[in-house]
């Protein structure tokens, strides 16, 4: 027997921690639907007020009503006494002595009636109040969630693809040497090309002033550029006139 309890406990155990587990994992949704049924009830609270509303509407226009009767029969009972009718001032007296009573039940129900309005209307503004103070948790909770939800997927994948990761690290440095391999050797060659090759010869020859180098080639322009402005100069000189003697003015006899 203590076996089986053993196991009752167990199995009672295991399904209140089942239980909560699925709470938990739906408290969002649980705590979003708390909040709609709230909503609904305050809407319902709302259309009870209104009924209120409307009934100490109803008891004003009574009150309003049974005051003038008053009024009314007041009027006639004076007009009866005026007559000498004393039977009949006594009537309308026993009326107006009803509608007085009338007017205070009336009067006891709409203060009744404003006091629940007033209560009803600091519920309804305090239960909205707190609703909206959960929306705004729910909101924050979401996107709390969200955010540990993306992180630990982030984590998850990273963790699976490490190897992955690793080894694509690797060949990206692999990469890396080689460029650094190729361009050692394209700097060896041109290295070799102007010592030992073609380019040698003419580093050589453009030091000497021979060949067609650059510097060579603008000597040579400068050479020319000197020889056209010495020319264009004797050219000018040539062509200018000889200056002529003044002539001596005569004089008068």
């Amino acid at each position: 027997m203590s076996v089986i309890k053993k196991l009752v406990t167990l199995l009672r155990g295991s399904a209140r921690e089942l239980g909560q587990s699925v709470v938990d994992g739906n408290a969002t949704r649980i705590y979003e639907q708390e909040i709609i049924d709230a909503k609904a009830s305050i809407a319902e609270a709302k259309t009870e007020l209104t009924g209120v509303m409307a009934k100490q509407m109803q008891t004003a226009r009574d009150i309003e009503r049974i005051k003038g009767d008053m009024l009314r029969h007041e009027d006639m009972a004076v007009q009866a006494l005026d007559k000498a009718n004393e039977g009949l001032a006594l009537e309308v007296a026993e009326r107006v002595a009803g509608l007085e009573a009338e007017l205070n039940e009336q009067t006891q129900a709409h203060a009744s009636y404003a006091m629940q309005v007033s209560r009803l209307k600091d519920l309804i503004r305090s239960a909205e109040g707190r609703v909206r103070e959960h929306e705004r948790e729910i909101g924050i909770a979401k996107t709390t969630e969200s955010v540990y939800r993306a992180t630990q997927s982030i984590s998850e994948s990273i963790g699976a693809t490490g190897s992955q990761l690793t080894s694509a690290r690797d060949s990206l440095e692999r990469i890396k040497k080689r460029h650094e391999d190729l361009a050692d050797r394209m700097a060896a060659a041109e290295q070799l090309d102007q010592e030992f090759g073609h380019r040698a010869l003419e580093r050589k020859l453009a030091d000497a002033g021979i060949g067609d180098s650059d510097k060579v080639r603008a000597a040579k322009v400068m050479e020319r550029l000197r020889a056209r402005q010495a020319g264009a100069a004797a050219a000018t000189t040539a062509a200018a006139p000889h200056a002529l003697p003044s002539p001596t003015p005569t004089q008068a006899p």
